[in-house]
């Protein structure tokens, strides 16, 4: 059977979905082993990892509603601001490139 992203994700929301074991009990590993069950196991405790982040940050930001996140105004003269600079020096090295032979005699 090919190995697919939907079996993966299966995989991922069966794990989460039980109980976490505790620290007196062993993660069953399958008896045939091989790399695959490795980067399985990689991606389903990655998975546990950034769900659990989730939750927590979900759970903060409703007992904290206001936790001074910057405002629309600021990102959006921070995003102007890069976009300018990064105009600006496309254009001097498109000058110098353009122009590179004629100014080496300065």
């Amino acid at each position: 059977m090919k190995h697919t992203a939907a079996r993966t994700r299966r995989a991922v929301i069966r794990l989460t979905s039980r109980p976490h074991t505790g620290p007196n009990k062993a993660p069953r590993r399958p008896a045939h082993g091989g790399r695959r069950s490795r980067v399985i196991e990689r991606a389903n405790r990655a998975a546990i990892r950034l769900s659990t982040r989730l939750h927590e940050a979900l759970e903060e930001a409703t007992r904290r509603p206001d936790r001074g996140d910057i405002s629309t105004t600021t990102v959006i003269i921070w995003v102007a601001a890069v976009t300018g600079a990064v105009l600006i020096a496309g254009t001097i090295a498109i000058v110098i490139g353009k122009y590179n032979g004629k100014l080496s005699g300065l």
